[in-house]
């Protein structure tokens, strides 16, 4: 079966994983990925990337944060033309972290804690990265209380969500273990981003067909 590539340009390490996971589960095919390198990047170069999905699918993930009262307000700031036909450009809320606890109980089973843990609206939260986290100092492996342990001190203190040790771990869980269904149950941003997904994907099938 026909699998459409689609670019992805994304924050970081687990906004690529993320990304990948989805193309694939929406039936696509991920190609190139750009940005890497922060949400102020792909600020700067979302013209470019919005030009380009004139004439390819693209998925473009970033987080809500505290940038603007929801996902479609910050689109609205970000993108001055929208509505290019294989564009999607999608927000996480908060962070997409949200996304990852959104699937409660193989979250909790990768991170071997407890479901009972896990938030039931993920989305509520403000700070999605630090549950992970002071999640993962519960754990009972120690391989991942070290991991992040080397993020910094002080449970419940704002760490270095970015670093190496805890972009591999959530990465590995995304390929190994997430399910972006089940966690779409609790997301309405995550849900919308599958539809958005599927949507390009079929579109763009057709119109190469």
């Amino acid at each position: 079966m026909f699998r459409p590539v689609v670019t992805a340009a994304v924050e970081g390490l687990t906004d690529e994983a993320v990304a990948a996971r989805l193309i694939d589960h929406a039936g696509g095919k991920l190609g190139d990925v750009y940005g890497r390198q922060g949400k102020g990047f792909l600020r700067r170069q979302i013209d470019g990337y919005s030009r380009a999905a004139r004439r390819s699918p693209w998925l473009v993930l970033v987080d809500l944060d505290a940038d603007a009262e929801c996902p479609g307000a910050l689109v609205r700031i970000w993108l001055k033309r929208p509505g290019n036909t294989f564009l999607c450009f999608r927000v996480a809320v908060r962070e997409v972290e949200s996304w990852l606890l959104a699937d409660r109980e193989s979250l909790a089973d990768y991170l071997r804690v407890r479901p009972g843990r896990l938030p039931n609206n993920p989305e509520s939260l403000e700070d999605p990265k630090r549950v992970v986290i002071d999640l993962a100092s519960r754990s009972a492996s120690r391989a991942i209380r070290e991991d992040m342990d080397r993020m910094g001190p002080g449970r419940g203190r704002r760490r270095r969500a970015g670093s190496r040790p805890y972009a591999r771990r959530l990465a590995q869980y995304v390929r190994l273990a997430w399910r972006p269904d089940i966690a779409a149950q609790r997301s309405e941003s995550l849900a919308h981003t599958i539809a958005c997904l599927k949507r390009v994907i079929k579109e763009y099938a057709e119109a190469v067909s």
